[in-house]
């Protein structure tokens, strides 16, 4: 110990630049290690107390089978069981708001998701005290940030129980559950009155929908009339070519992000407009043009060596191999339970099959649609 601090005092006598860039970078990079390091205790520890991870060998029969009807048929069952299988990974690698953004600027990883809720919320025009629905919530991320952003009082519901349980305790965390509140519910049959809601927004959610004309007549019912509808949306788009390689993203993405079947965009603007809605706009944001300096959307996804660059520094070919080694041991030894590792990988394709939809551009995780309900 004695010899290792008399060569760094030796360095910094001989290069005393050198010592100062080492300092100054030891003390920009602690904060992210710590915080990497109480992230992943907290991940870890919540998975050896989790028993959803059991569940991955049906979630993976459902995918098995080739038709999508079949998986149209069994959605519920098939949605609740990718979140109960995803959500503690998604919130360790990803936080607590579950979608893309293209980066702009200098923006941050988390400022560009922050943008991203923000410039939706801005299309539903809304004010203080509005009620609002955020339709398939996660774990509340955007309820919360929009809820902070506007004062509206943001309803979110989620299939998903784990997730609702989570989210409400994040809320009461970070102060705003007076303003945000999420319930467990089914938004093929949302569980609300006619006329309910100032505004409904989804941020890539909607893709788990069996049937996205009944989805979206569901929200026409709920909201009041002239209130508006925002939405990101998950499609392929007219790049989508259906070769071997497109094929093996949109079977990637589907697997590895619990949805019954991945359609074309012009299936979803249609299916907004025989649900009953004046559609506004429907265009892909992921054409809009980067800003100097900006990444596209898929960024995220792609790999790095540099272990303070998350979530990329997991999707690189050594922590690509390692990972789902790790889980297995931890398996073994009964810190997490059985099915964590097979979850993994899962994740991991769906993630590979994102990236290679951008790449591509076969497929957009943000097909922004915004529409209005008639007056009459």
């Amino acid at each position: 110990m004695a010899a290792a601090i008399e060569r760094l005092q030796k360095t910094a006598r001989d290069n005393p630049l050198a010592a100062v860039a080492a300092a100054a970078t030891a003390a920009v990079a602690a904060p992210a290690v710590a915080r990497g390091l109480k992230l992943t205790t907290a991940f870890l520890a919540s998975l050896r107390t989790s028993k959803r991870h059991g569940r991955i060998d049906g979630y993976n029969d459902l995918h098995n089978k080739d038709e999508a009807d079949d998986r149209n048929d069994q959605y519920a069952d098939l949605v609740d069981s990718y979140y109960d299988l995803a959500t503690e990974f998604y919130e360790w690698g990803w936080g607590a708001c579950f979608h893309f953004a293209d980066r702009r600027g200098r923006e941050t990883f988390a400022q560009s998701l922050l943008r991203h809720e923000y410039y939706l919320a801005s299309r539903l025009a809304l004010k203080a005290g509005d009620c609002v629905l955020d339709c398939g919530c996660g774990i509340g991320g955007p309820a919360r940030n929009i809820a902070r952003f506007t004062r509206a009082q943001v309803t979110g519901i989620t299939i998903n129980q784990f997730q609702v349980d989570r989210g409400n305790a994040l809320c009461k965390q970070e102060g705003v559950s007076h303003l945000a509140k999420l319930v467990q519910g089914d938004f093929m049959n949302l569980p609300f009155k006619d006329n309910s809601f100032d505004g409904v927004y989804a941020i890539e959610a909607t893709c788990h929908a069996p049937d996205r004309a009944k989805c979206y007549g569901e929200i026409l019912r709920v909201l009041k009339p002239g209130a508006t509808f925002a939405c990101y949306e998950w499609c392929l788009t007219d790049a989508y070519d259906g070769s071997e390689r497109h094929k093996k993203l949109k079977k990637d993405i589907e697997v590895g992000d619990g949805l019954p079947d991945l359609v074309h965009t012009s299936v979803c603007t249609k299916a907004l407009a025989d649900a009953g809605f004046d559609i506004v706009e429907a265009r892909d944001c992921a054409l809009d043009g980067l800003l100097d300096g900006g990444d596209p959307w898929h960024t995220p996804l792609t790999p790095s060596w540099n272990p303070l660059s998350w979530p990329r520094f997991q999707f690189n070919p050594v922590m690509f191999f390692l990972m789902p080694r790790i889980l297995t041991f931890l398996e073994l030894i009964r810190l997490v339970p059985a099915g964590t590792s097979k979850t993994q990988v899962m994740l991991q394709a769906g993630g590979v099959g994102c990236a290679d939809g951008g790449v591509t551009g076969a497929f957009t995780p943000m097909w922004l649609m915004v529409a209005r309900k008639p007056l009459k």
